[in-house]
């Protein structure tokens, strides 16, 4: 704490500039999805998570509205993530067994029949927490074993949180990118299924399942935003790691819109800005960033982006920036500590970065050229999604009391 606020930032300047020739986003249309909605709606413990208006604050920023996705609600996990790893590890039984995606709700899946003709699983992945934790936790709710291994730096309140969901789950003296390679190889050597949210060449399906299945909460963000007589957000801030959240929800937004679309700013930690570096470097390719990738930000902390995300990302988006971690403590300060008539919204570090970025575009002299391009002004509606809550909740209080 206290370390100064940074955020440094590069424009959108590819040269795909027609609709027909950016990257399909036809995986992520409403058709698409409406399979993955109505599959999460199948769980017993669903319930749409609070999108909160903040209006006093968007009065004290000079905005037209500030929207709040609040994730900590999403199935008692305190975070977003569970939403692609239920619906991934459902994807696949259903595949295994021949089953419609009609077929494919909670109780069928929990069944015995389907249990007694698929055997014992055992499903892999490498996480800083969140994704783990949702792993864990839909493989236990369908009877199925899970092994979970973390980079070198991870909470331990991250990691008991993923063992009392039943999963196997170490800490490894690696990174997180290096996590990944040893689950790959762990899955591969055990014969277990390697579920995870990042893609590479020959690894893209269950990866864009689990972008499908983040889709949920865009879908609910609209309906809610609908509901309350707003047609649309006219910005969104995404917090990116390896880009499959950000790329879900840029992709579902972009589906539906078209040239209407949302101003899309991507936010990621300065110690892991795998996506900012890739569009720095402006040839169009993914470029990934190596070290320990050493930030609070432990959701962000990817060095190397999502091969299907990226394009995503690269043809949507208008704004990419790296941010310091104060910029994240900061989103935390804030919604923590509300406008009289504001929600109080329980955000942790990954999930608090939309809002320091706002705070610090809008009342820092320094990040005015961030405003004037992102055409920040009292007509604004603004859409954040706070991903989490507070998941390591030592750590929250340390930053916010």
């Amino acid at each position: 704490m206290g370390a100064e606020i940074q955020i440094t930032f590069v424009e959108n300047v590819d040269s795909r500039n027609t609709e027909a020739e950016k990257a399909d986003t036809a995986l992520l249309s409403r058709a698409e999805l409406e399979n993955v909605y109505r599959f999460h709606k199948s769980f017993p413990e669903y319930e749409e998570t609070p999108l909160h208006e903040l209006g006093e604050l968007a009065r004290h920023m000079g905005v037209g509205n500030i929207l709040v996705k609040d994730e900590s609600y999403r199935f008692g996990l305190n975070a977003f993530k569970v939403l692609g790893g239920s619906y991934a590890i459902a994807r696949y039984i259903a595949q295994v067994l021949g089953l419609s995606n009609d077929e494919m709700t909670f109780d069928m899946l929990k069944s015995e029949e389907v249990r007694a003709r698929l055997g014992d699983v055992t499903f892999v992945t490498a996480t800083d927490g969140n994704h783990g934790r949702g792993v864990a936790w839909a493989a236990s709710q369908l009877g199925q074993k899970s092994v979970v291994f973390m980079p070198k730096g991870s909470s331990q309140i991250r990691l008991e949180n993923i063992k009392k969901e039943g999963a196997q789950a170490s800490i490894l003296d690696v990174n997180y990118d290096d996590a990944v390679r040893f689950a790959t190889q762990y899955a591969d050597d055990n014969k277990g299924i390697f579920v995870q949210d990042t893609a590479w060449d020959g690894y893209e399906e269950i990866p864009t399942w689990i972008m499908q299945g983040y889709t949920t909460l865009a879908q609910e963000a609209l309906e809610q935003m609908q509901a309350k007589a707003i047609h649309k957000p006219t910005h969104i801030f995404l917090q990116a790691g390896v880009g499959s959240f950000a790329s879900s929800v840029l992709g579902y937004f972009a589906d539906i819109f078209k040239e209407d679309r949302p101003v899309c700013a991507i936010l990621e930690p300065d110690q892991a800005a795998c996506i900012y570096e890739s569009a720095r470097l402006g040839d169009g390719q993914p470029h990934a960033v190596k070290g320990d990738l050493n930030t609070i930000m432990a959701g962000l902390a990817c060095g190397e982006p999502s091969t299907i995300s990226w394009w995503i990302l690269r043809d949507y988006a208008d704004l990419y920036a790296s941010c310091s971690d104060a910029v994240a403590e900061l989103g935390m300060r804030v919604l923590g500590n509300p406008l009289r008539g504001d929600s109080q919204i329980i955000s942790g570090e990954s999930g608090a970065v939309g809002m320091g970025f706002l705070k610090a575009v809008m009342e820092d002299v320094r990040y005015e050229s961030i405003k004037e391009k992102l055409n920040l002004n009292a007509d604004s509606v603004i859409l954040i999604i706070s991903t989490e809550g507070d998941t390591d909740a030592d750590h929250y209080r340390k930053v916010v009391w």
